[in-house]
């Protein structure tokens, strides 16, 4: 079975005010929805980021693997690779660590994964998480993923979640979340106040919630001496601590002071940040993402690295829909040394989606691993017409957190090691 069209669609959905390190998500978050479509009639899924220089890089290698056998990963990788070239492709928000050739790869090489994986669970009518191992759980836990956030966005009639500006604020988006989606974890989004200030949420989040594991992550907003300051003064209160301090070598000199584990979705983001990582003990839990570890064979494979060298497993969100969601979650009931909750911005979705309904739903906080073959997920046509659209005439080409933010507070600066 050959492969014979590829369809990079770009869409668009609204995104509330979230506000972290660099500044504040813009009203609409944008992906690519990739379809691959083979001469046999089957057609598999995969999703990846919409911004417009890694949506080129998607088109341009997309177009270098038809005619590929679905079951040519090697080869579909290796053409990848000679497709982007030397170059790399960064971000502008730079919340998932620095850009590298190898990432830049790995990243426009995932969603073609995945799809082809799509393919080969449907021709053999067997779900994706069998062609990676088997699962191991039936479902994925997923944690509340909260953000500081905007009564509304600037302009606009305040959204359904309100505004979250404190810890009484943090603690009713918990709320909320909690009564909604059943999460059993719950993960705070830092580096948007003064340390102290971002204490007192987490202490009030453990007044609310005294039995549920709490995650910080001020994106690496502060300096190693604040990170053991905070480490110190959270003791016994958190599961991890999410990227303290910028770099392998800030967050190694914080590791072995605080009481608790330090993750990372930052200063590990390739597999050349392995070695140094780990011979200097920087890290406890790495947040892999398999849209830029390469998609989901690679990411199984990093799970066993990590595995061999005592790191334990949770996985990292962005805005996302649910092609994606299928994917982490097909992948994370796969890892046996997986221990934490995996991130995922669903809930900000609020129910936009590309997918068919019906396919993924929460219950007690986990996503049920999709029986159907393949991720188990159908494109719903009309929505994916909508979101296009909306793409189009959003005017957003890049995601850019600090120049929104600069919109409304013209001397924002992001902060990196700055509290």
């Amino acid at each position: 079975m050959r492969i014979w069209e590829i369809i990079a669609t770009p869409v668009a959905f609204r995104d509330p005010p979230l506000l972290n390190a660099t500044g504040v998500h813009e009203p609409w978050a944008l992906r690519t929805i990739v379809e691959v479509l083979t001469d046999e009639g089957l057609t598999g899924l995969g999703e990846t980021y919409g911004d417009q220089a890694h949506l080129a890089k998607v088109r341009a290698a997309g177009r270098e693997l038809v005619g590929l056998d679905v079951y040519a990963l090697h080869d579909a990788y290796a053409r990848v690779a000679a497709s982007v070239g030397n170059d790399v492709v960064t971000d502008q928000h730079g919340l998932t660590g620095a850009g590298s050739n190898q990432k830049t790869v790995d990243a426009v090489y995932s969603p073609f994964e995945v799809a082809l994986l799509d393919i080969q669970g449907k021709a053999a009518g067997r779900p994706v998480a069998d062609l990676l191992g088997g699962a191991v759980r039936p479902a994925v836990p997923y944690s509340a993923y909260l953000f500081y956030k905007w009564a509304g966005h600037p302009g606009e009639d305040d959204d359904r979640f309100g505004a979250a500006l404190d810890p009484e604020g943090i603690v009713a988006q918990a709320r909320l979340f909690i009564e909604e989606y059943g999460f059993t974890s719950i993960k705070l989004k830092g580096g948007v106040f003064a340390p102290d200030q971002e204490i007192e949420a987490i202490r009030a989040l453990r007044d609310a919630f005294p039995d549920l594991p709490l995650r910080l992550d001020p994106n690496a907003a502060w300096t190693p001496a604040t990170s053991l300051r905070v480490g110190e003064a959270l003791a016994g209160t958190l599961e991890y601590l999410e990227d303290p301090a910028p770099g392998i070598d800030g967050m190694a000199e914080v590791a072995s002071r605080v009481p608790m584990p330090l993750a990372t979705n930052m200063c590990v983001v390739t597999h050349e940040h392995l070695p140094p990582a780990i011979a200097q003990g920087a890290i406890g839990v790495l947040l892999s993402d398999h849209h830029y570890w390469g998609g989901l064979v690679r990411s199984a494979h990093v799970a066993s690295l990590c595995e061999t060298f005592g790191i334990e497993l949770s996985m990292h969100s962005n805005s996302h829909l649910g092609v994606s969601l299928a994917a982490m979650t097909h992948l994370a009931a796969t890892i046996p040394s997986l221990k934490h909750a995996c991130d995922t911005h669903t809930p900000w979705q609020d129910g936009q989606d590309v997918i068919a309904p019906g396919a993924l739903r929460f219950e007690g906080g986990a996503v049920p691993v999709p029986d159907g073959p393949g991720l188990g997920v159908e494109i719903d046509r009309d929505a994916l017409a909508k979101m296009h659209e909306q793409y189009q005439r959003c005017g957003i080409q890049r995601r850019d957190d600090t120049s929104y933010m600069r919109r409304f507070h013209p001397t924002f600066e992001p902060k990196k090691g700055h509290w």
